[in-house]
């Protein structure tokens, strides 16, 4: 039986010929069915594009991914997206492209002879040349932090990780002296407990109670409606501090969604942690490669400041005054 493979995008009209034997139709409709398929519709025009597949569910597709001056053919999946396209490019050319916070992929077209941005409702579907192109704003220095522009995103610290987690007591440590600066900066808090029924709430060491948002979560992403209503009520936050247990899921997952949305992500090495130090080492060297800054609070906490003549800056100093506890956390950064 021939598995169907569909795939959509809004379009403005109904004359577009830069993808050969695509149908076009105006719905008014919310659901089409298609086997066991349903694909949720507003009344409007759709570029609707069904092929029936014969080939075995694994076959693949040859494309040639080229980044700067580099060019590679591999091979991937039949129906590959975008987010596949995503991962691919990172694991070709991530050692080249680990300080970039933005890009688009782009895809060679025929009917234009040249390359277009490619679509993320889109698959690959055909032999295709596809190249990352970086977006960087001319003169923006990458990892600046203001507190107008930054949000604070506590994650997961709760009492019945307290055992479980190495160097739980100094990494709870730091979270109050981040906690505290938030809160004198003005910048946001956004605090994260994991199915609490069972686990427990922030431990009582953090004072939340002026945290924007408190909320359960099952998801290992902080990334959830409620916390994206938020952040859209602050269209001014371009980084987020990210702080909190374990580094290698919850925090990094959180990591992975929010440059994803394009936002620069900066995870404090001396206040998170997890259970093993083998995963928390590989976590942060895997983010660090996808262009989240692995940086520490005193770091952090001084570049909002920027000036020992910000009003805030005496407050600042006198929570860094006493250097972080020496947990041991860096020896396997």
């Amino acid at each position: 039986m021939s598995k169907i493979l569909v795939h959509c995008r809004l379009i403005d009209s109904l004359s577009c010929s830069l993808w050969p034997n695509t149908y076009y139709y105006t719905f008014h409709c919310h659901t089409i069915v298609l086997g066991s398929f349903y694909l949720n519709l507003n009344a409007a025009q759709y570029c609707i594009s069904a092929m029936a597949l014969q080939e075995d569910p694994c076959s693949e597709v040859q494309v040639l991914l080229s980044f700067s001056t580099f060019s590679r053919p591999t091979t991937l999946p039949l129906g590959s997206g975008y987010e596949v396209l995503y991962e691919t490019f990172l694991s070709v050319y991530g050692h080249h492209i680990d300080v970039l916070r933005k890009f688009l992929i782009q895809i060679y077209s025929d009917e234009w002879g040249q390359y277009i941005d490619f679509p993320k409702g889109f698959t690959i579907l055909k032999k295709a040349s596809l190249r990352l192109v970086p977006l960087q704003s001319e003169g923006t220095p990458l990892g600046n932090l203001t507190p107008g522009t930054t949000a604070f995103f506590c994650c997961d610290m709760q009492e019945r990780f307290r055992p479980a987690i190495k160097y739980f007591e100094e990494i709870i440590s730091v979270g109050q002296r981040l906690i505290h600066g938030a809160h004198l900066l003005g910048s946001p808090l956004i605090v994260s407990e994991q199915y609490p029924k069972g686990l427990g709430s922030t431990v009582p060491e953090l004072d939340i109670s002026a945290a924007r948002l408190v909320y359960p979560k099952t998801k290992f992403s902080m990334i959830l409606p409620e916390v994206e209503k938020v952040l859209a009520a602050f269209p001014e936050i371009r980084s987020v501090v990210l702080f909190g247990v374990e580094t290698h899921v919850c925090i990094q997952q959180t990591a992975l969604d929010l440059i994803g949305r394009g936002y620069e992500v900066h995870v404090m090495a001396d206040s998170t942690s997890s259970r093993s130090m083998v995963d928390r080492m590989f976590a942060l060297k895997r983010m660090a490669q996808l262009g989240v800054i692995i940086t520490t609070s005193e770091s952090v906490l001084l570049q909002l400041v920027a000036d020992k003549e910000h009003p805030k800056f005496k407050a600042i100093q006198s929570i860094i005054k006493t250097s972080a506890p020496d947990s041991g956390l860096l020896l396997t950064v």
